[in-house]
């Protein structure tokens, strides 16, 4: 069976985000790995029939010394494993995993833009720095020769086209990790005092502050709304908000802060509106969970957000950074009960039609069997290019894996 591995930096974020299409990628065939930093979700991947390797990539940029021994470690992983495809889940996996693949040899890489995070998220120099530092070994990286890159909006896409990290042949548009539309379904409004919440971890950088400067504005102004932050401390990033600060903002009664919630189709199910006004995304799915749960959205006109947010149809766009425009669309949403329920059925229609789960898991295993096919056109010399890239588009997946098992055995000889 063709070896699939996925390199990602934590296990939750794997079950969240990937457990749908590590399960799609098992049912079609391959055999599938994923290498992570297991923290207590290990079990769950394990009985979803997935084999977990352990490993200590972290999220954030730690010592030198840390990081040249994750880097070794992923070297490592891929020549013991020997996949014949890997798949890159973020910057980090995406910057240590491309090097580790190229010395490894191995024989395809899927690199999976979720966002292009810290570095990418303004002109401060210490950012501009790290972004000069790391380019070239993306671009290195980027240039394995059978390799694609996944984005999740054309504005991350034209970013690293621009930048010459890599090909615009080599970026393809997959939107988002998908949502699972019979978890997250619509539900009646609960009754009682509007409650619109910001599901997100709690940095500075997904527009908290605006949240909570807006929610001031609205009970200044007597609006009568429970705001609520729901996510955790996410303390290896340098935007994070302390706890301290969060527990300030309870005490000071404007907002609530739920921490982690594991059941969040419970969370917008208790909601009458969902808010992001973050500075930008890749594509939030928080956004798309909102929008499947049938809530109308309200956030900021940047990217990632725009993919998933109609302006006037599912909900409404409003600048970055501007409390006074965030509180006047919160105060205007929940002030309208037709409005919500119209905004939340479109949103609900948007969600089916363009972000299941299943339709993501299609389009990346058809990503595989494309990586799968052009490497055997360039392992066989028996068969040329032509012949392999002409086969029927329609081959069943049993198929294709079928082709591709003599080409993993050849490749491993």
């Amino acid at each position: 069976m063709p070896r699939l591995l996925f390199v990602i930096h934590d296990d939750y974020f794997f079950c969240s985000h990937r457990l749908h299409l590590g399960r799609a990628a098992l049912d079609a065939g391959f055999e599938v790995y994923v290498a992570t930093r297991v923290q207590h979700h290990a079990k769950v991947i394990e009985e979803a029939g997935l084999k977990v390797l352990p490993i200590g990539l972290h999220g954030g940029f730690q010592s030198p010394f840390h990081e040249l021994t994750s880097l070794i470690e992923l070297i490592r992983l891929y020549r013991r494993i020997q996949p014949d495809i890997v798949h890159h889940v973020a910057l980090k996996a995406i910057l240590f995993g491309g090097v580790a693949a190229r010395i490894a040899k191995t024989p395809a890489v899927v690199n999976a833009i979720t966002g292009l995070g810290y570095m990418f998220e303004s002109g401060e120099w210490r950012r501009r720095l790290l972004r000069s530092a790391i380019a070239p070994v993306m671009r290195w990286g980027f240039a394995h020769p059978h390799s694609v890159a996944i984005f999740q909006n054309n504005d991350d896409r034209e970013v690293f086209v621009r930048a010459g990290i890599i090909k615009r042949t080599q970026a393809v548009m997959i939107r988002g990790a998908g949502v699972n539309v019979s978890e997250f379904r619509p539900t009646p409004e609960p009754l009682g005092i509007p409650v619109v919440v910001l599901p997100a971890r709690m940095l500075w950088s997904k527009g908290v502050e605006e949240f909570v400067l807006a929610a001031r504005l609205l009970k200044a102004n007597g609006v009568r709304a429970r705001c609520v932050l729901v996510g955790t401390v996410d303390k290896k990033n340098p935007s994070t908000i302390t706890e301290t600060q969060l527990r300030r903002w309870e005490e000071e009664g404007v907002v609530e802060w739920w921490g982690h919630c594991d059941d969040m189709a419970g969370v917008f199910a208790a909601s009458h509106a969902v808010v992001l006004p973050s500075y930008g995304e890749g594509l939030p799915k928080s956004l798309l969970e909102g929008a499947a749960s049938a809530r109308a959205l309200i956030a900021t006109r940047v990217r990632g957000c725009q993919e998933i947010v109609r302006d006037g149809e599912n909900g409404v766009l409003v600048p970055v950074k501007d409390p006074h425009a965030l509180a006047h669309a919160i105060s205007t949403v929940l002030g309208n009960k037709v409005l919500r329920e119209r905004m939340g059925a479109r949103g609900r229609e948007i969600v089916v039609n363009e972000f299941t789960t299943e339709w993501v898991a299609e389009e990346t295993i058809s990503l595989y069997r494309r990586l799968l096919v052009d490497g055997q056109a360039s392992s066989l010399a028996h068969v040329t290019t032509s012949q392999v890239m002409s086969a029927p588009h329609e081959q069943t997946s049993k198929g294709v894996v079928e082709s591709a098992k003599g080409v993993s055995r050849e490749a491993r000889a």
